[in-house]
């Protein structure tokens, strides 16, 4: 099978293999020694760097034996006289690998590298958010940092991904003129029949630019409650307390309610009995909220005094009082259920009231309360 290729040939096809095996090897130690470099800058991402670098090695392993096994079975079926096969010797082959090959491994890892390294920068340059300050600042500027960071890396991918892509073509024979030239006029073409697609890309664009919402912040969307896990070009997603994960287009997008932007407020509309006296129900409160502003597992949680507004409405069975507390962001439900235990055994232990709803039955001055009706009818029943 072997028969029409020479000595020359064969020794030329073997010396190029060795040479991409050899570049391979070096590549991959290099690669390796970068790893670790960077690794010990940011101990913390050491796993993940390795984890690159492997993914890297196998990567231009398995590009290297793909090329190798094309340019092998292009040879067999040559020889074995096969129409339509492109006419190559072991010396075209041997060429093309050590020039084509080489810069489309080169091209490919370089790329992969590059993305990698941009990819760590922007992570570095996200933690060197300042973290001294007020707490409620620091949370913002990383909340912020992190879906900027997010969106840049997605760039990034995305940018030199596409133009390695182009070199690769190019150096495989193709002509990619025509392609970016079909590429311009079919995006005008999709920007027509793809109309959502674009305006939820730009609905995404104007939501990161204009910092409306951040990943971990809590948000309603269209009704719907729960944690932003991922804020995508296209899309943003939610997960809420029962776990269930939530995708909204961000084209899509009615109503937005940012629960957790800046600081937050834990609102309690409190009932009480229409015997009690209302001053010494909201100095009581006063009283509760700020012991727990200066409870330890607290202090820092909360950034205002709590604030009773006073009476809000006469319910049917209770005087209505409402009142608010500010909380760092994410915190006001922690600190709004310990204020309610709080308020609860203070009550109890004051013996102020919080009743229950009733209904008090009056029929006018003719009809005489039911219990007094039934205590007269028992007594006209009782033996003399």
């Amino acid at each position: 099978m072997l028969g029409a290729l020479s000595t020359r040939e064969i020794i030329s096809l073997g010396v190029g293999l060795v040479l991409l095996w050899l570049g391979l090897w070096l590549a991959s130690r290099a690669i390796r020694r970068l790893a670790r470099r960077l690794g010990d800058e940011n101990r913390e991402r050491m796993e993940e760097i390795e984890g690159w670098a492997k993914q890297l090695i196998r990567f231009l392993r398995t590009t290297v034996a793909v090329l190798t096994a094309a340019a092998a079975v292009f040879i067999i079926l040559r020889d074995l006289g096969v129409t339509g096969v492109p006419r190559l010797s072991a010396e075209t082959v041997t060429t093309w690998l050590a020039v084509h090959g080489l810069r489309i491994v080169l091209v490919v890892g370089g790329t992969y590298v590059l993305i990698k390294v941009l990819h760590l920068l922007i992570y570095r340059v996200r933690i060197l958010v300042s973290r001294e300050g007020p707490l409620v600042e620091v949370a913002e500027q990383q909340k912020r940092a992190q879906t900027l960071g997010r969106m840049l890396r997605m760039l990034v991918t995305v940018i030199f991904s596409t133009l390695a892509g182009l070199i690769v073509l190019r150096e495989v024979g193709v002509d990619i003129a025509p392609i970016l030239t079909g590429g311009a006029i079919g995006g005008l073409a999709v920007g027509f029949g793809a109309q959502h697609l674009v305006r939820d890309v730009i609905s995404g664009f104007f939501l990161i630019l204009e910092d409306q919402v951040r990943v971990g912040d809590v948000v309603l969307i269209n009704g719907r409650g729960g944690l932003v896990e991922a804020i995508n070009l296209r899309t943003i997603v939610l997960r809420d307390f029962d776990g269930r994960v939530h995708i909204f287009p961000n084209g899509a997008i009615n109503e937005l309610s940012n629960l957790t932007k800046d600081y937050s407020y834990y609102v309690i509309d409190l009932g009480v009995a229409y015997k009690e006296n209302v001053d010494r129900v909201m100095q009581t409160l006063k009283e509760v909220g700020a012991e727990l502003e200066k409870a330890p597992a607290y202090r820092e949680k909360i950034l205002a005094p709590l604030e009773v507004v006073g009476v809000d409405a006469f319910g049917d069975s209770a005087v209505i009082l409402k009142m608010r507390i500010k909380t760092v962001p994410r915190e006001q439900w922690t600190v709004g259920r310990e204020l309610r235990r709080r308020i609860k055994n203070t009550f109890d232990a004051r013996g102020i009231e919080i009743p229950y709803p009733h209904l008090s039955v009056y029929f006018g001055e003719t009809s005489k309360p039911f219990a007094v009706e039934v205590t007269e009818q028992l007594a006209r029943r009782e033996p003399r």
